[in-house]
């Protein structure tokens, strides 16, 4: 046995299905097509979503809401992550955050959450903070300050 005389087994290959090459073939005059009709006809495609002349579903149904492009979500950081990264009496910004590598983008803006517990001094300007991250921060001797949302036209991504 040598490489060139490797060889499929019989029936393991099957041939392609040659239509419209003649009656004799079974396959001939409308070659599985059917008769006449769009379907019927060289290079016919039918586009996502066409239901043969009837308005599609996606024109049938209302239409409900609106996608504002000035909005972005906050990015949310607990109190436990700015315990960790910065030290006794900081100021917190979003450009802090972002040289600190804990937040992403800076569009939209930072909301301060009250998970875990805070003992060092931290001033922060950020765009929102809840009521008990407010409490917690204020307790230990820093300061909130809210400043206002960022838009993305000036904030880099």
């Amino acid at each position: 046995m040598e490489l060139h005389a490797l060889k499929s087994a019989s029936g393991a290959r099957k041939g392609k299905k040659r239509v419209a090459r003649g009656h004799g073939s079974g396959w001939g005059k409308t070659a599985g097509r059917g008769h006449k009709g769009q379907k019927s006809r060289s290079g016919y495609t039918r586009k996502p979503g066409f239901e043969g002349g009837q308005m599609p579903l996606n024109r049938r149904l209302p239409k409900r809401g609106f996608y504002h492009e000035k909005r972005y979500p906050l990015a949310e950081i607990n109190l436990d992550v700015l315990e960790s990264a910065f030290n006794d009496g900081d100021e917190i910004t979003v450009e802090t955050l972002r040289e600190a590598r804990i937040i992403k983008t800076a569009r939209g803006g930072v909301k301060v959450l009250g998970r875990g517990e805070i003992k060092k001094r931290l001033n922060l300007k950020v765009q929102a903070v809840s009521a008990s991250a407010r409490v917690k921060v204020e307790q230990a001797g820093g300061a909130v300050e809210i400043v206002g949302m960022l838009s993305g036209d000036t904030a880099a991504e």
